[in-house]
């Protein structure tokens, strides 16, 4: 899976959770580039994000997250080792 296909997956998940219209994620976006993602949606978006990919975050990863790059690092690595792809 490409870095490209997990940020258009997001986008979906994030409009469908944050509901607050269109959203254009890059590598670099952060919470503060996104209207309407709080603490208490980023739990909601966790959440679906290891529903979607069925992989599991651990607290120390998630708090780690500068950006959705870092994000989309922790979910291909997680994907690698679940699905043994490269």
């Amino acid at each position: 899976m490409e870095r490209k296909q997990i940020i258009i997956k997001l986008n979906e998940i994030f409009e469908d959770i944050i509901d607050e219209g269109s959203v254009s994620l890059s590598e670099t976006s952060t919470s503060k580039d996104v209207e309407g993602w709080d603490s208490l949606t980023n739990i909601q978006l966790v959440v679906a994000i290891e529903k979607k990919y069925k992989i599991r975050f651990t607290s120390d990863e998630i708090m780690s997250w500068k950006n959705i790059g870092m994000m989309i690092d922790d979910i291909l690595s997680k994907l690698v080792c679940l699905n043994n792809i490269e």
